[in-house]
């Protein structure tokens, strides 16, 4: 059962800390040696976590480069929906009725 979680927590992205913490808060009030087993659960997943922050896109690029970039795609956003409306206005999609 533990394996389809985690295998769930991958697919839906939930990268939450808190079950696992409050887990090991529980172990601490019971004074049980299963701390030992939810340490590295925590340290596995704060792991996972760096790994897919470092694999996002664009994320060796500066806050600089970020802004120009969406400024260039806002801008070919724009161009296209001009387009769209041109394209719109010849009438060319009007089918005609069949009599």
């Amino acid at each position: 059962m533990a394996v389809a979680q985690t295998k769930l927590e991958k697919e839906s992205g939930d990268w939450s800390l808190l079950p696992l913490v409050h887990d090991i808060i529980k172990c601490m009030d019971k004074d049980s040696q299963d701390i030992h087993q939810e340490l590295p659960k925590l340290k596995a997943k704060i792991q996972e976590a760096r790994e897919q922050i470092a694999n996002m896109p664009g994320i060796d690029s500066s806050p600089l480069e970020q802004q120009q970039q969406l400024a260039t795609l806002r801008e070919q956003v724009r161009t296209k929906n001009q387009l769209l409306q041109k394209y719109k206005g010849l009438c060319m999609f009007d089918v005609p009725k069949a009599s």
